[in-house]
């Protein structure tokens, strides 16, 4: 209310400026003043007020309601080929592990480790003989690769310090810390049982320098279940790793298995009674998209550039006639976040969709970049439905609240944040080498977040039962401490915050009372959108804004 009683002050000083302008200042209220401040008016109104206001259709609205529902489509569509290609990729790791792993059984693979200098050379020379016999045991679609004809042969690499002397009993040692690495190479040529193989490898390892045996070892396959669907089908080049990892040193030799995958257009292919049409339809509704989006991207950029433009205008006319300057929260409600909103989601759906267009010819394989810029994409253009929503008041009041609370939220969160950090460094330091979920930092942070919304507590506190006194009399200080702080003080303080904004917001709603200077001064402007007041193109220029620009 001081806002508006300053700028109703600021008009009657106004009135009382002597100038030599040829117009009245009872002319110039009525006609220049009026005219913009109606102008300003119509930039601030929803689409169905405009409509009201000139007739103009609501395009842009309309545009955003169908791109909902193509990008909608769209996702839905490329989630269920990303999805089926993940399957395939997670089920031939499952598959790899059970062919080349001795005794494997469906656990987690943290757990599978050998103990005895045996029991690694037996499971090497298990891999190697069933890599060499795999044609006789997969019920998969597996084949050797080829390159220049040959096949590419199974690497054995053992990594070792180059030198070393290691005499626990007598505590000396000498080691030479350079690194050494050993590979032989086996040809799928022949069928052989494991004694076989120690003659044709002839592969000795010294455990006591020994950091890791890794074998390498390249498979090729085709990914049928996509015809189903009228796709056509990729070809896959895993190239997978067998790691026994000693590098601890422990006695306990862990094993485990990595795959990396590459994915490209099989060199000739045909399905019978299938067509390209059902490619080229998928391409052309991509195109449409595309299309959709460029469209609403340029729409919402003029859209932006005007407000900016009216933005200028608006602080050159108050400076000008109210001798004041224009606060920076009042300019910038000339930028419409919603705009940039759009313009991101936009941007995102044409990246992704040509992208998926790339992945549909087989000229590209990042299904993971697509499936991020298409999923971001379509989450912001649902996140801007809440813009029409707002339309309504009782909707409304969420989003002026969420943007009044923001920027308290943001300077209450970098406080908390520093407390945050504070307890996820010393739990990594202290109780990391004792709990799992304190093992590295990133786990930490899930943890503690998990333990702020009252997740897993006592899952946390049961697992460090069984450990030292002082570190089991730390971690209880230090778990009832952090949990105590953040969900009875730091949780609702923050929730104080934005109910403490809401509330302002619907007192100020409910009396009515325009709540900043670029408000109160639209507010007098009482003409309805059906008035007819706002049918004209005519717009004044920012250089005729000045009570003074028309000397004589």
């Amino acid at each position: 209310m001081e806002d508006t009683e300053q700028l109703l002050a600021g008009r009657s000083d106004s009135r009382r400026l002597n100038g030599h302008c040829r117009w009245s200042t009872r002319t110039l209220e009525s006609k220049m003043v009026e005219d913009f401040r109606r102008r300003l008016k119509y930039f601030f109104m929803n689409p169905c007020e405009k409509y009201k206001a000139r007739g103009r259709k609501p395009w842009k609205m309309m545009l955003q309601i169908l791109k909902i529902a193509i990008i909608t489509v769209q996702l839905v569509s490329f989630g269920l080929s990303n999805e089926m290609m993940v399957t395939f990729k997670e089920q031939n790791l499952m598959t790899f592990r059970h062919l080349f792993l001795k005794g494997y059984k469906d656990h987690h693979l943290g757990s599978y480790a050998l103990y005895t200098k045996a029991d690694v050379y037996d499971h090497m020379y298990y891999i190697i003989n069933r890599y060499i016999n795999l044609q006789n045991l997969t019920v998969g679609n597996l084949a050797y690769e080829r390159t220049d004809g040959k096949y590419t042969p199974l690497s054995v690499c053992q990594e070792f310090y180059r030198n070393g002397s290691i005499d626990p009993g007598n505590e000396t040692f000498h080691i030479d810390p350079h690194i050494d690495k050993d590979c032989v190479s086996i040809f799928p040529v022949q069928s052989v049982d494991n004694s076989s193989v120690a003659t044709l490898v002839n592969f000795s390892l010294d455990f006591k320098r020994l950091l890791s045996v890794s074998i390498y070892l390249t498979l090729k396959t085709i990914n049928l279940q996509t015809v189903r669907n009228h796709e056509l089908p990729d070809c896959y080049d895993f190239h997978i790793m067998i790691m026994f990892d000693n590098r601890a040193h422990s006695g306990r030799i862990k094993v485990d298995v990595e795959n990396d995958v590459r994915i490209y257009e099989c060199r000739d292919w045909n399905v019978e009674g299938t067509s390209d049409k059902n490619d080229y339809l998928l391409m052309s509704f991509d195109s449409v998209v595309i299309l959709a989006c460029l469209t609403s991207l340029i729409l919402c950029l003029r859209s932006v550039i005007n407000g900016i433009q009216l933005q200028f205008e608006f602080n050159i006319f108050f400076h000008a006639y109210f001798k004041k300057i224009v606060s920076w929260s009042d300019r910038m409600e000339f930028v419409n976040g919603w705009y940039i909103l759009i313009i991101i989601s936009d941007t995102l759906t044409i990246a992704g969709s040509v992208l998926k267009i790339g992945i549909q010819t087989k000229y590209l394989t990042n299904y993971d970049v697509c499936s991020i810029l298409l999923g971001t994409a379509t989450m912001l253009v649902w996140v801007g439905v809440i813009r029409y929503l707002g339309f309504f008041k009782k909707y409304n009041i969420l989003i002026l609240t969420l943007r009044g609370a923001f920027p308290n939220v943001i300077r209450f969160c970098c406080c908390a944040a520093m407390i945050y950090l504070g307890y996820c460094f010393c739990g990594w330091i202290v109780l990391g080498p004792y709990h799992d979920k304190f093992r590295t930092l990133d786990k930490v942070t899930e943890c503690l977040f998990s333990l702020i919304n009252g997740d897993d507590m006592y899952a946390t506190f049961l697992n460090m039962r069984d450990k030292s006194y002082m570190v089991w009399l730390f971690s209880r200080l230090y778990l009832y401490s952090f949990i105590s702080l953040f969900i009875y003080m730091v949780l609702s303080l923050f929730i104080a915050l934005i109910t403490d904004t809401y509330e302002t917001i619907k007192h100020n709603q409910q009396d009515m009372a325009p709540v900043s200077q670029l408000q109160a001064f639209i507010a007098e402007c009482r003409d309805q959108p059906e008035s007819g007041r706002y049918q004209t193109d005519e717009e004044p220029a920012s250089c005729c804004l000045s009570p003074c620009c028309c000397l004589g």
